[in-house]
C-alpha cells in the first residue's frame, strides 16, 4: 500500500495551490488525488477566466472570499508574468438598469473600499459616461472597476502543478476515491482497487467535496445542488462590440442565478452568459439527465433532503423555469443581454461556449450558504462551498487554509521553507 503524509483530494486550482504551499513549507510527502487524467479539468478551467476585484461581495456575508480575492490579485499577476501567461486587463462595468439597482451600486462602492480596493480603481458612472466609454451599452448607471483581468485559469493551474512537483508533490491522476477506511489513520480506497494511507486528508474536491466529507462522517446536515452555467460565443466580427466586461446587478442575490454578462476572454473571444440550469451532477455539461442512475439518486436527494424546502419557494421555482428556457432557447438568452446591449442579435452567436458547473451547499433550513466553510473531521479537513470568485482567491485562500491547519496543530511537521514565488508569511 502506498503511503504519504498529506493527501489532497481534488486536483483543481485550490488543491494544486494547497499542494504548492505545503511542498514549499515542509519536507513531507504530499499527494494530490485527481480522478481525471490531468489537473483543472472541471470548474478550474470551466469558468469566466476573470481575476475579480471583490467590490460586489458583501464583507459581512462573504468576507473570506472577498479578502482572498483582494490579496490574490497581485499574486496571480506576479505568477502570470513569471510564466509568460496571459494577463489581459479589461476592466468591468457592473451596470444598473434602474434607480433601485443604482442604489445597490452605491452599496457596492462601499463594499469595495471595505474589501480593500483603492478608491481610484472604482468609479460610479452615469448613463452618459457609460455611453461615452462603451457606445453600445445602454443602462441607468454603472460601477467601473478598472482592475479586472482576463486569464486562463487552466494554464495557471498547470504551471502551478509544475512548481509543486519541483518541490516533491506527487500527483496521483486517474484515481477516483471509492471509500475511506480507518478514519483515525485514513486509508483511501480507489475504484481501480489500489489504496493510499496517509496521516491527514485535505478535501477540496469541488462539486464532489460534500460527498467526500460525508465519507468521513462529517457535514451530514448539508445538501447540495448543481447548476450549469452556459455561454454563447460571439462571431469574430462582433467580438469588439463591447470592449469591457459587462456584469449586471443580480435581481435575486440570495439564489445562485446570475443575470448574463458580456465576457472578454484571454484568447480574444467575447461571450455572453451564464444562466444557471439545475443538473444532476458536477459533470453534466450537456443535456439535462446525464447518467440515469445519478439523475435518480440526485432527484431522491432533492425531494428528501434540504433542497425540498426550495421546492416550496415560489421565487426559486419561477427562476428555475426561466433558466431552463434560457438553456433551451438561444433567443431567450440573447434577449436578456439586449436589455443592456441593444445591438446584439441571436444570429451573432452560432457556437456555444464552455459550460461550467457550480455546486452551492444548502443548509437544513433550505438556504444557500453564502461563504466558503471549513469543517474539521477525523484526521481530515474539508473545504465546502468554495464557489466564485474562488479561482481568483485560490493563492491567498489556500495559504489561509495551511495557516489554519498550522494553528490547530494539524501539521505537526518540521518546517523547511524553500524558495517560493509568493511569500507565505506576508500573505497570511
Amino acid at each position: 500500500m502506498a503511503k504519504c503524509n498529506v493527501a489532497i483530494i481534488g486536483g483543481g486550482l485550490l488543491g494544486t495551490c494547497i499542494s504548492y504551499w505545503l511542498s514549499s513549507l515542509y519536507d513531507i510527502e504530499v499527494v494530490v488525488i485527481e480522478k481525471e487524467p490531468e489537473v483543472a479539468m472541471h470548474t478550474s478551467s470551466r469558468n469566466t477566466g476573470v481575476v475579480h476585484s471583490p467590490f460586489y461581495l458583501n464583507p459581512e456575508k462573504k468576507g473570506k472570499l472577498a479578502k482572498a480575492a483582494f490579496v490574490s490579485h497581485d499574486l496571480w499577476k506576479r505568477f502570470a508574468e513569471k510564466k509568460g501567461l496571459a494577463w489581459k486587463t479589461v476592466g468591468t462595468l457592473e451596470i444598473a438598469l434602474d434607480d433601485t439597482q443604482h442604489k445597490i451600486l452605491e452599496k457596492y462602492l462601499k463594499w469595495g473600499i471595505q474589501n480593500g480596493i483603492s478608491e481610484k480603481d472604482l468609479e460610479l458612472l452615469d448613463r452618459n459616461e457609460v455611453a461615452k466609454k462603451e457606445p453600445n451599452v445602454s443602462c441607468h448607471s454603472a460601477v467601473f472597476c478598472k482592475t479586472d483581468v482576463a486569464v486562463d485559469y487552466g494554464k495557471l493551474t498547470q504551471e502551478l502543478k509544475n512548481e509543486s512537483q519541483k518541490n516533491g508533490t506527487k500527483f496521483l491522476l486517474n484515481h477516483k476515491v471509492e471509500s475511506i477506511e480507518n478514519k483515525n489513520e485514513p486509508v483511501i480506497n480507489f475504484e481501480n482497487k489500489t489504496q493510499l494511507s496517509c496521516d491527514f486528508v485535505i478535501n477540496c474536491a469541488g462539486g464532489y467535496s460534500l460527498d467526500i466529507a460525508k465519507k468521513f462522517g462529517v457535514a451530514m446536515q448539508y445538501s447540495s445542488l448543481h447548476f450549469r452555467g452556459e455561454y454563447w460565443i460571439a462571431q469574430k466580427e462582433y467580438t469588439d462590440l463591447v470592449k469591457t466586461n459587462i456584469y449586471s446587478v443580480p435581481n435575486y442575490p440570495d439564489f445562485p442565478f446570475l443575470d448574463p454578462h458580456w465576457i472578454l476572454r484571454a484568447d480574444g473571444r467575447s461571450e455572453v452568459g451564464p444562466n444557471a440550469v439545475p443538473v444532476p451532477s458536477p459533470e453534466t455539461y450537456s443535456g439535462y439527465i446525464g447518467n440515469v442512475e445519478t439523475f435518480i439518486s440526485k432527484l431522491i436527494d432533492v425531494v428528501t433532503g434540504n433542497a425540498r424546502n426550495l421546492l416550496l419557494n415560489a421565487d426559486f421555482m419561477n427562476l428555475v423555469a426561466k433558466e431552463w428556457l434560457s438553456s433551451i432557447s438561444k433567443v431567450v438568452m440573447i434577449e436578456r443581454v439586449q436589455k443592456f446591449i441593444p445591438k446584439v442579435k441571436p444570429e451573432y452567436f452560432l457556437e456555444r461556449g464552455t459550460a461550467g458547473i457550480r455546486t452551492p451547499i444548502i443548509t437544513p433550513e433550505g438556504k444557500f450558504l453564502p461563504d466558503v466553510v471549513e469543517i474539521e473531521g477525523p484526521n481530515s479537513y474539508h473545504i465546502l462551498n468554495y464557489n466564485s470568485p474562488g479561482a481568483t482567491g485560490a493563492p491567498a485562500y489556500s495559504a489561509y487554509v495551511v495557516k489554519s491547519l498550522q494553528e490547530k496543530g494539524l501539521l505537526d511537521y518540521t518546517t523547511h521553507t524553500k524558495e517560493s514565488i509568493w511569500n507565505f508569511e506576508k500573505i497570511t
